[in-house]
């Protein structure tokens, strides 16, 4: 199991604004990168699965994707802004435009692809989605229909990909992607282009100022989630213990 402070130190990304420079500069250079979003899911996930612990550690940005961990993070004393993965595919497509970046989706289903692409390619004239890849059910991102997959991202020319799996999967095939795809950018984004699409719909703006987005999944789908989010209320009194340590 990792260790608590460990866990609070993985986001090595502070702000939007810092992300979004260097993603820039990335991509002008035909650099890759690998984006993931910390929540307080991924914390439970992060002690008890290996395998995704070693895909985390090698992502070369990580953001603070949840209310927790910033205040967990300001308790440590080493403050970080709240980064939801959702609120980062605009400005990742609006930079794609302005590079002539081609883009990938990858995840979710062939309708959810096909609508969040044409809305998206609206939104940013000059976007170009080149490939939309939805993998069958029970997708195996280290698995030959993970290689597959990362065969048909090379062959579209994309150069940066939205993952759309879920955690842990989107974050194990980036991890792998990332060897295999060193000059391509991938961003693990969960149910973002499902906001996007409309097929899911997400928390309303007041209900995400209040810190209560989780209430209003749990509360959409409580057989699911209710487990989830008391899997994630038993770590954090470890957490912020953890946390005032590190502050110490």
């Amino acid at each position: 199991m990792q260790d608590n402070a460990e866990l609070l130190a993985l986001v090595n990304t502070p702000t939007q604004a810092a992300l979004l420079a260097d993603i820039e500069t990335r991509l002008s250079e035909g650099q890759g990168f690998t984006i993931a979003t910390l929540n307080l899911d991924h914390l439970v996930k992060l002690r008890e699965n290996a395998a995704f612990r070693a895909a985390y550690s090698q992502h070369s940005h990580v953001v603070a994707d949840g209310r927790p961990v910033v205040w967990l993070r300001r308790l440590s004393g080493r403050p970080v802004e709240l980064v939801p993965g959702s609120d980062l595919i605009d400005p990742l497509m609006a930079l794609a435009a302005r590079l002539d970046v081609p883009v990938a989706f990858l995840g979710s289903t062939e309708t959810t692809l096909a609508t969040a692409a044409e809305r998206l390619e609206a939104a940013h004239p000059g976007l170009r989605v080149v490939t939309r890849i939805a993998p069958p059910f029970g997708f195996d991102p280290d698995g030959p229909e993970g290689m597959t997959a990362l065969n048909a991202l090379a062959a579209s020319g994309a150069k940066l990909c939205l993952l759309a799996l879920g955690a842990p999967k989107q974050e194990r095939l980036a991890a792998r992607a990332a060897r295999h795809l060193p000059h391509c950018g991938f961003v693990s984004i969960g149910a973002g282009l499902d906001f996007i699409a409309g097929s899911q719909k997400r928390a309303p703006v007041w209900v995400r100022r209040l810190s209560l987005e989780w209430l209003w999944r749990m509360l959409s789908d409580p057989r699911r989630l209710a487990g989830r989010y008391l899997r994630c209320a038993m770590i954090l009194p470890g957490l912020a213990g953890a946390a005032v340590l590190r502050r110490g």
